[in-house]
């Protein structure tokens, strides 16, 4: 029985199919799962000409209809869920029981977005008699959604859900390797009763794609979610052309573990979270700090963990490592580990790929990691701990912030003096302490530094899609 359904581009309300094809891959086992239409120059205006009368209608749409409409592809979500969750396996890797947690994320965004999108409230400024200044939020127009190929169903919800909950419409861009999370995401949205135009979705060549949805004056924003050199250019294409911009890009998530926190209890921990999408995750965990004072235990802990951790079919309810995305990946990963071993590191678990069909590669874990190995400065996204010893605070700090990324940083430690130096030192845009969660639906999520700026999530990610329209208003005419 074939779980993954037809793919196509969404265009003003309707499915089209051009003759242009290119193969969606299995990282399972390499096979083709399907072929996937890609938009060339006729496609792309009429995208850009259906999300423009897409806005028009959406805007004056009444907050409270727009809630229900968005909500309504929530439960539609929510219904299609181990339809949408078996496809995102099939094309991305990702073991099936998280895909189901993905699409219910998803779900949870969408209906946060929904609800919070009426209330984006303004404000009145006190002033003079005769005299009355408001402020309005109004929604800044038809948006280019760029989502990445690691969450195909959560990250386009998030762009998708909180652009509309504002009032603007969408083109969105997602992955060609992980198309059919969004395709399916879509036609939520179309079943529960959205506008045609107000949101389309293309596949194609991603730097043509980019060109002409950015330097086009009927986009008003760019959203991004990708890696830091992809981020940079997208960016320097939207300051050309005067568009703002919110820039999710990568990380290199540090984790200091200190002397009073739980080493047995916190390297569980650790190794549960490095697995969940083969590390493939911008939130990572990656540079643990451990305290020298139970470092020994905290490395013996990981190795125990990890010796149950195998990689095996993402299909299968039980597996919780499945193989990379891509070649690329399994590359990528490979080399760093030998670079890594070659100056020196110390290998726990894991280290090399595994025999077989499919991009699998085992939770590796290397300790003593020197400072000089690649793996140290270059987010490594697989699965792959680095373990180094600290002896004081302050240097594992220095250390955490030594690179260009600020994404998620988290800590483990009961001392509020230790929370407080973390707190106000660590340059991140999110941190966690003694827990791995880094993003939630009604939270802020977003870096600093080459991590990205602008938020998703929250009422800040919301803000993110409206302009703020002052108006002065005199109320009685003088000569």
């Amino acid at each position: 029985m074939n779980h993954y359904p037809d793919l196509g581009l969404l265009i003003d309300g309707e499915w089209c199919r051009p003759a242009g094809t290119i193969a969606v891959l299995n990282p399972a086992d390499e096979s083709e799962l399907a072929r996937l239409p890609v938009a060339g120059s006729i496609q792309l205006e009429a995208a850009l000409a259906a999300a423009e009368r897409g806005f028009a209608e959406w805007r004056k749409t009444a907050p409270d209809k727009r809630a229900r409409v968005i909500a309504g592809a929530a439960a539609l979500l929510r219904q299609r869920l181990d339809a949408v969750a078996i496809a995102s396996t099939l094309e991305q890797g990702k073991p099936i029981a998280q895909s189901r947690l993905e699409v219910q994320r998803a779900c949870e965004i969408i209906e946060w977005d929904a609800n919070e999108g009426r209330r984006i409230y303004g404000r009145i400024i006190p002033s003079a008699p005769g005299m009355r200044h408001s402020v309005i939020r109004e929604p800044i127009g038809p948006v280019a959604a760029f989502s990445p190929w690691n969450f195909p169903v959560s990250a386009p919800a998030r762009k998708i859900a909180g652009a509309l909950a504002a009032g603007c419409s969408v083109i969105l861009k997602a992955s060609e390797e992980t198309p059919a999370g969004a395709v399916q995401l879509a036609q939520c949205f179309i079943d529960a009763g959205l506008p045609a135009g107000v949101l389309n979705l293309v596949f194609g060549n991603p730097v043509e794609i980019s060109r002409v949805l950015i330097s086009d004056a009927r986009i008003r924003l760019l959203t991004f979610t990708g890696s830091v050199p992809v981020g940079k250019q997208l960016a320097s294409l939207a300051g050309a052309n005067m568009k703002p911009a919110i820039m999710e890009l990568g990380g290199h998530g540090p984790v200091i573990v200190c002397a009073d926190a739980d080493p047995e209890a916190t390297a569980a921990a650790s190794v549960r979270i490095k697995v969940r999408n083969a590390g493939q995750v911008c939130v990572a965990p990656t540079r643990f700090f451990v305290h020298e004072t139970i470092y020994e235990r905290f490395v013996a802990e990981v190795a125990r963990c990890a010796e149950a951790i195998t990689v095996g079919d993402p299909t299968d309810p039980g597996c919780v490592l499945g193989p990379l995305a891509n070649h690329r990946r399994l590359e990528s990963v490979e080399d760093l580990v030998r670079d890594a071993l070659d100056k020196g590191a110390v290998l726990v678990a894991g280290g090399r790929r595994l025999d077989g069909p499919g991009y699998r590669f085992p939770l590796t874990i290397l300790a003593d990691v020197p400072f000089r190995a690649r793996a140290m400065t270059e987010e490594p996204f697989g699965p792959l701990m680095l373990i180094v010893r600290f002896s004081d605070l302050d240097d594992a700090i220095t250390q955490a912030n030594a690179l260009p990324f600020g994404l998620a940083a988290y800590a483990f430690t009961d001392s509020a003096e230790a929370v407080e130096r973390l707190s106000s030192d660590l340059e991140c845009g999110n941190l966690s302490i003694n827990h791995f969660v880094a993003s939630l639906a009604e939270t802020p999520f977003g870096g600093v530094k080459e991590s990205g700026y602008g938020r998703e999530g929250g009422i800040e990610g919301l803000g993110c899609y409206t302009i703020a329209k002052n108006i002065s208003h005199q109320t009685r005419v003088y000569a």
